[in-house]
């Protein structure tokens, strides 16, 4: 396999597992001292790694919660937000403009804000009441699944907690072997359609902010590959009457609540595309997690699964994924 290397993918993740008290820390603090709502904002692929988070507070909790792009809050505010308020904001590089914009004037209301970022010392961190530096650790996502997890636990919502976060300390094994696994597919996949004018991406769920950060952050961004995104309770009133026999249709499916949407689509693209593809979790093995817990996972999984298309893809175009003609190269 190219570009690829078990144990680090393994200690990567065990950076961010290690720093469990930690966060269960913030959390239990963010508990203790009340709030009136959730605010999740961030730009890109980074909103779109909280967002399964939005989801699953919205489907087991009652909390108060609410996910928007910093650049819209910056324009349209949100009269929501009060000085009870916990902001949660995250950047890889700590000086994304509009995220740092919105951390701003979040901190000029007197909101409690909690980051995860990538380096040390960055802008973001400096205007943060809590932050955690994930440095080289992944996935970003195991932060926010102690984090929002946890405060849901204390808040009554989530009573598995402990079972669920033990049942991850190993996870990054699973990950790692999960990569392996779907390798060869992703492959085959890579070289089948990388050439392709016009690609339809599909999820739905806690799947849909991958299938859009996947489409946009990967595809368009770092490959330049023409793709339109769409949720699949979305695709049977727009996208379905762009569906032909030579058009590439992927669908990403997960395990959780959203799953018949998923297959609703499946059972009709497959019988009028022949350039079809179905990536599905429930394809991967993990034995370190229980089957209650795999619905939550979906996220992660299925980015580590898109990952190999990544690193394949870009040796079979020659072209870098750290290739850019205008982003953070120009001002605009």
């Amino acid at each position: 396999m190219i570009t690829f290397n078990r144990q680090e993918i393994i200690d990567n993740y065990q950076y961010i597992y290690k720093k469990r008290n930690e966060i269960e820390k913030i959390a239990d603090d963010m508990v203790e001292k009340g709030f009136d709502y959730l605010f999740f904002t961030s730009s890109g692929g980074s909103m779109a790694m909280m967002d399964p988070f939005v989801f699953y507070l919205n489907q087991l909790s009652d909390i108060k919660t609410e996910g928007m792009l910093s650049a819209d809050y910056l324009i349209l505010d949100n009269r929501k937000i009060s000085d009870k308020t916990i902001a949660f904001l995250t950047s890889k590089s700590g000086d994304t403009k509009e995220t740092v914009d919105a951390a701003k004037k979040l901190k000029e209301k007197g909101v409690r804000i909690f980051s995860a970022v990538g380096v040390e010392d960055s802008v973001l961190e400096s205007l943060s009441d809590d932050c955690v530096v994930y440095k080289s650790g992944r996935p970003q996502e195991l932060i926010f699944y102690i984090l929002i997890f946890r405060i849901m636990n204390k808040m009554g919502y989530f009573e598995d907690y402990e079972d669920f976060i033990d049942n991850l300390e190993k996870l990054g094994e699973d990950l790692a072997d999960v990569r392996i696994a779907a390798d060869e597919k992703c492959i085959d996949y890579a070289r089948k359609y990388c050439k392709e004018p016009y690609n339809i991406w599909i999820g739905s769920g806690d799947l849909w902010p991958t299938t859009y950060s996947y489409s946009m952050c990967v595809l368009e961004e770092s490959q330049w590959i023409r793709t339109k995104s769409v949720r699949s309770p979305e695709f049977f009133h727009g996208t379905i009457e762009l569906v032909e026999d030579d058009v590439c249709v992927t669908l990403v499916t997960g395990e959780g609540p959203t799953r018949a949407q998923d297959e609703r689509v499946k059972n009709f693209v497959e019988k009028y595309s022949s350039k079809f593809t179905c990536f599905d979790t429930k394809d991967y093995d993990m034995p370190h997690i229980k089957e209650k817990y795999r619905q939550y996972l979906s996220p992660v999984v299925m980015n580590a699964v898109l990952q190999r298309i990544s690193k394949n893809i870009e040796v079979i175009t020659d072209h870098s994924l750290d290739i850019r003609r205008y982003y953070r190269k120009l001002e605009y």
